[in-house]
């Protein structure tokens, strides 16, 4: 009798145990996938029409990136991360972004950077990575993260001047106080692992990436030049036209391509003159890894994103209407779902501004017009999902519903203060 009242508990554990087997395998992982894409092919009604627009906005929206954002916005970026991971010096991003930083240093640094580049939510993801790879805080890192998208001057210039001075001021002032916010919150709720980072020896040995073999006795004012017309490159091959809002502005968009040429001089002379080949080619391996990790992301995320949503103005799966019909009200639901899917959404840059002014149009309320301008650019189905790539699914999830339940609040509280 005790034999088999033994047996049962232990029987019983072993079942339980059989589905922790079973998804250990690599091979079970990938035949649970396979399933899983053939009852998708299986079981979509291709003949609908509304899933017919859904796949042809999927290949629009991917086209639409590829030409327009591959080669100008994540080239460069990839090599901007590259060089971080390759060059930069690892104590120095510890010092004013570790998680032991000057919080005003650490903090200001972030969304200053942010405020600098103003890439979109895609662009500015092999940049976080490298530097938080780099050493960088969780809480600052992901300040950069948020700062890069949404706090963007031209951005927020067009806010004011197309949609009116109060949702610029608005945007504007959230979207500066969420990066350090969200930040902060990041780094109080895992502080300790940030702290368990800092102190793991791998990463700072020369496999983890440490500065090349050389490069800390070079000049800083030589890696700052270099780093410099990496920079110069994303920035003024992604410049925009302010359409006369801005004469300055607008003079440096038609001498940009004189610009770009500019850096790219710089650029060559630093390989040529100051780069060794052991370094440059550190370098170009470090750009094709993040290369490689983060690009089949982003496509797979802009595809889905492109079939569920489509550019701007056309048909896919879910019309636009449906979503304006969802948000015509200064009430909690539509605000959180405007935020909601704002984080879903993909915005090129300064394309938010025109699908607001639509969605405005057709009926979209205060409160969740701001919602969706300070949680839409910012985050994305594809930005996500390579965030969850570094991060994990706690810490990315917990991100996102900082940024939601922030929007959420701000949008509720502009609608009460302007109607």
């Amino acid at each position: 009798m005790e034999k088999q009242h033994a047996a049962g508990p232990g029987r019983t554990g072993a079942l339980r145990a059989l589905p922790r087997r079973f998804w250990a395998e690599p091979a079970n992982r990938k035949l649970v996938a396979m399933a899983a894409a053939f009852l998708v092919v299986y079981l979509t009604p291709f003949g609908a029409e509304r899933v017919t627009a859904g796949v042809l906005e999927a290949f629009g929206l991917l086209s639409y990136y590829a030409r327009e954002h591959v080669l100008y916005s994540l080239v460069p970026a990839f090599f901007i991360a590259g060089a971080i991971s390759a060059f930069l010096n690892q104590q120095a991003v510890i010092k004013y972004l570790g998680p032991e930083a000057n919080p005003g240093t650490a903090y200001g640094v972030a969304s200053v950077s942010g405020c600098v580049l103003s890439v979109c939510s895609c662009t500015v993801l092999p940049l976080f990575k490298g530097i938080y790879k780099k050493g960088a805080g969780i809480g600052p890192a992901v300040a950069f993260l948020y700062s890069g998208p949404a706090v963007n001057v031209l951005a927020i210039i067009l806010t004011a001047r197309v949609l009116g001075v109060e949702l610029g001021i608005a945007r504007a002032v959230g979207a500066v106080v969420f990066a350090v916010v969200i930040g902060v919150v990041m780094h109080l709720i895992y502080r300790r692992e940030d702290a368990e980072r800092r102190t793991n020896a791998a990463m700072f040995s020369s496999a983890a990436g440490a500065d090349p073999q050389g490069a800390h006795r070079r000049p800083v004012w030589k890696a700052g030049l270099f780093m410099l017309s990496l920079l110069g490159i994303l920035l003024f091959l992604n410049w925009a036209p302010s359409d006369g809002q801005i004469p300055l502005w607008d003079l440096l968009y038609a001498g940009r391509h004189a610009l770009v040429g500019l850096f790219a001089v710089i650029l060559a002379y630093s390989l040529v003159r100051w780069l060794t080949r052991t370094e440059i080619r550190s370098w170009l391996v470090a750009t094709r890894d993040f290369a490689v990790q983060i690009l089949p992301l982003l496509l797979v995320g802009i595809f889905v994103a492109g079939f569920l949503l489509g550019r701007p103005g056309e048909q896919a799966l879910i019309p636009e209407g449906w979503i304006a019909q969802l948000v015509g009200a200064n009430s909690v639901p539509s605000t959180a779902f405007a935020a909601i899917a704002g984080a879903f959404m993909y915005f090129a840059t300064l394309t938010e501004v025109p699908i607001l002014q639509g969605l405005i149009g057709a009926g979209m309320a205060e409160g969740p017009a701001l919602a969706l301008l300070l949680g839409g650019p910012s985050m994305s189905l594809p930005s996500l999902m390579v965030i969850y790539s570094e991060l994990g699914l706690r810490k990315t999830a917990v991100y996102m519903a900082l940024v939601v339940t922030m929007s959420t609040i701000s949008g509720l509280a502009y609608a009460a203060a302007v109607t």
